[in-house]
Formats: C-alpha cells, sequence, structure tokens
C-alpha cells in the first residue's frame, strides 16, 4: 500500500449529535457541518465509499425523557427522529461540496427521505453515493452505536470510523486529567473485560463477532479522517487480538 492508497474502501462513519452541535448547547454548528462535508469529500474522492450514522443528542436523548417520567420507548423513538434533522443537515452540507449524497431512514418517512434498505444502500455506495443512515435501527432500546455496528455489518464496510472531540481513547478523561496516556491499540475483550467507554457492549461485540475494527479520533483536527483512511496512526485502534497498551484499568474516550 503507497501513501496515496486508501487502506480500507467501504468505512462507515459514526457521528454524535454532539459533534454537529460544536460548542453550542443545542442544535447545529453549521460551520462545523461544513467541515466534517469538506473532510467526506476529500476521501471520496481517493475512491472511499462512505456511510454515515448520526446521533441525535445535540437535540433529544431519550434517556433525559426517562428521567423525566416519559416512557422510555417513547423517548427513544423522540430520539431516532432527531437523529433525522441531523441527516437532512448532512445531507444539506454533503452536496453543497458537489457529493451526492442520499438520507436513509430506518422509519419510514418518504416524503422526508429513502427508507433504509440493505442493497438499496449498497448500490448507492457502489454508484458513488454518500448515504446518511438515520432514525437508528428503528428499534427502542438500542443506542445509535449499536446502529454503527450493525449498519457496518449489513453493508459490509471494512471499518467503523468513530468520530469524537478527542484524538482517541485515554487511561482517563483527557478535560480531567492532563497527564492521561493515549491508547494506541485495544482488543476487543480487553475494552469489554476493563469496561472502556468506546462503544456501548452490544455494538463492540457485533464488531467483534464480525471482524469489524473500530477507530476512534477527532474528526474536528483538519485533515484527521483523510489521514485515518490512508493508515497513518491516529486516534485509537479497537481490533481483533494484536499489541496490547498496558494502561490504567479506568480508562474513557473523555467524551464519549
Amino acid at each position: 500500500m503507497t501513501a496515496s492508497t486508501p487502506r480500507w474502501r467501504r468505512v462507515l462513519l459514526k457521528l454524535s449529535g454532539e459533534a454537529l452541535g460544536g460548542r453550542k448547547e443545542y442544535g447545529f454548528d453549521f460551520q462545523v457541518v461544513s467541515v466534517i462535508a469538506e473532510q467526506v469529500a476529500r476521501v471520496h474522492q481517493l475512491g472511499v465509499e462512505v456511510a454515515l450514522v448520526v446521533g441525535g443528542g445535540n437535540i433529544f436523548r431519550g434517556r433525559h425523557a426517562e428521567e423525566g417520567g416519559f416512557d422510555r420507548a417513547t423517548g427513544d423513538y423522540m430520539g431516532m427522529l432527531a437523529t433525522v434533522i441531523n441527516a437532512l443537515a448532512l445531507q444539506e452540507g454533503l452536496e453543497k461540496v458537489g457529493l451526492h449524497a442520499r438520507t436513509m431512514t430506518a422509519i419510514q418517512m418518504p416524503q422526508v427521505a429513502e427508507p433504509y434498505i440493505r442493497r438499496r444502500g449498497i448500490r448507492h455506495l457502489e454508484k458513488g453515493r454518500v448515504i446518511i443512515l438515520a432514525g437508528g435501527s428503528g428499534n427502542p432500546y438500542f443506542t445509535t452505536d449499536t446502529t454503527a455496528a450493525l449498519r457496518a455489518v449489513e453493508l459490509e464496510a471494512e471499518v467503523v470510523l468513530k468520530a469524537t472531540k478527542v484524538d482517541g481513547i485515554y487511561s482517563a478523561d483527557p478535560l480531567q486529567e492532563p497527564t492521561a496516556e493515549r491508547f494506541q491499540r485495544l482488543d476487543y475483550l480487553e475494552v469489554l473485560n476493563r469496561g472502556i467507554e468506546v462503544m456501548d457492549n452490544t455494538a463492540l461485540t457485533l464488531c467483534m463477532d464480525n471482524g469489524v475494527p473500530i477507530i476512534v479520533f477527532d474528526l474536528l483536527q483538519a485533515g484527521n479522517l483523510e489521514r485515518v483512511i490512508r493508515g497513518e496512526n491516529i486516534g485509537t485502534f479497537v481490533g481483533a487480538p494484536g499489541a496490547r497498551v498496558e494502561q490504567s484499568p479506568a480508562a474513557t474516550t473523555g467524551g464519549h
């Protein structure tokens, strides 16, 4: 593989709703949406097929509704609808930088977006379109992390790229502990056994069972998505057993 050759040809990029919010407590930072769209456009130019799963935490979180006395399932459905709003914002941003994008939802709303159909999603990717997968899995009680793992397996993505606000997984919250050390590589079972916050256990187990690696990295650092795609050693790689990194048993992404 040369420096100009992408390490992967089909990837799933997991974005949190908070990432789209930037520094705002609620809603969008449209400059952040533009930055994300520009990074996706650069890797698309390398011939990489990109699917995105987006959360809705910048608008609504199901667990907050439950804390307020709402039924959990109702709250989760409200959160799924928030992801559709975010997906449409991303679609607009992607189209403004010249990409063909399609929003596909697990909850049918044909006036707004296409229903998620696995074969149709693969066909969009093969035709060079970016797909944005919204509405979670269509079921309550599952996170968008689990949706990302599920869609990655269904669409035969080679890796899940989890974008966060920090540059990997740390031995402690780097915002609270300046001396925290960053892991370069972790094994799936190591993450599960030590309770490290990468993705929820359902998502992590699904990736492990199907051999899909996860890379946690800072998307808002200019050029990072392209660096990951080219195989540069940034962020934290979670995958099959390999070189172990010994750190404190209490580890976190610092911005899960």
